[in-house]
């Protein structure tokens, strides 16, 4: 049985994963700052404590993976609280592989990036090997985090794998673009929203990601690389918000105010050639995933 350690895992993404893997078949472990609700999924659960010897203990249980999912995934954050941002995307990254090197060196690393690193790409699809030229400090320490990880991998062969993740949504996630769409409605019926409406995003759906994620997992050996994590198709801001509102209240009418959010990229499509070869393929379209995440809402 497979021994996988997440950290993380009370967040949106770290909890629907603890819940998957273990329904797979996983022996699966978590770490957090707050309790875990999936508790019932978990082997062992640990409370993070900020010092360097707690977190060389944990690692003494010779996980044979272990996945960062902890962290903000916040832009507006980044800018408004950018050491913590860098404490909690960038330092935390640098703490874990080192207590990896030092406690089970066998472990194998998979650090969860963003598609914020690329920033405005000169050209769509984006490939992994196209420049990386991020718009926000979240984007930045990001990209900083996975050259924590190249460099443990060069330097000391931990094996590791950043995985670029693009616009994930889905029943959980209360913050970003749909969070903020049921949020507006709360106040009013008639919404305006950010930027022109032109903007692109590649969506995938959670239950996707998680897939994507396990399928990453199953590698035997992990020669460091960025893999982008997304469906490979471009939505814009207005088809999703017609959407979103067309399942949550028809009656709501909205429009876009053309005003910018620092930070916040243009446009995005991701290329999955290298997705695609470990087999992934899509479940969730655009429309499933947000009639999901609008019935979740519904039930709030």
């Amino acid at each position: 049985m497979i021994k996988v350690l997440i950290f993380g895992s009370s967040g949106f993404v770290g909890a629907a994963l603890v819940k998957y893997m273990s329904e797979l078949g996983y022996s699966v472990s978590g770490c957090d700052i707050i309790n875990n609700d999936e508790k019932e999924y978990l082997n062992a659960f640990y409370f993070a404590q900020d010092n360097q010897e707690s977190l060389n203990e944990i690692f003494l249980s010779n996980y044979d993976v272990c996945i960062n999912c902890a962290g903000s995934a916040s832009v507006a954050y980044s800018f408004e609280n950018p050491f913590k941002d860098y404490e909690l995307n960038t330092r935390i990254v640098f703490r874990i592989l080192s207590s990896i090197k030092k406690e089970s060196p066998e472990c194998r690393f998979i650090n969860l990036s963003s598609a914020a690193v690329y920033g405005n790409p000169a050209s769509l699809p984006i490939k992994e090997e196209d420049p990386v030229n991020p718009v926000s400090i979240y984007g930045n320490h990001k990209f900083m985090s996975e050259m924590i990880c190249r460099q443990f991998y060069d330097y000391f062969k931990i094996q590791t794998c950043s995985l670029r993740i693009f616009s994930a949504y889905g029943p959980g996630l209360q913050k970003q673009l749909f969070w903020d769409m049921y949020q507006k409605t709360i106040k009013s019926k008639s919404i305006n929203l950010f930027g022109t409406g032109n903007e692109t995003r590649d969506f995938i759906y959670i239950k996707d990601l998680v897939k994507a994620i396990e399928l990453i997992v199953s590698e035997k050996k992990f020669k460091y690389r960025e893999i982008n994590i997304a469906n490979g198709t471009e939505v814009s801001i207005r088809q999703a918000a017609e959407i979103f509102y067309s399942l949550y209240d028809p009656s709501i009418k909205f429009e876009f105010s053309g005003e910018e959010k620092p930070g916040d990229p243009k446009n995005w499509k991701a290329n999955i050639a290298v997705l695609k070869s470990f087999d992934y393929k899509t479940e969730y379209g655009i429309e499933e995933g947000i009639a999901e995440y609008v019935e979740w809402l519904k039930k709030l």
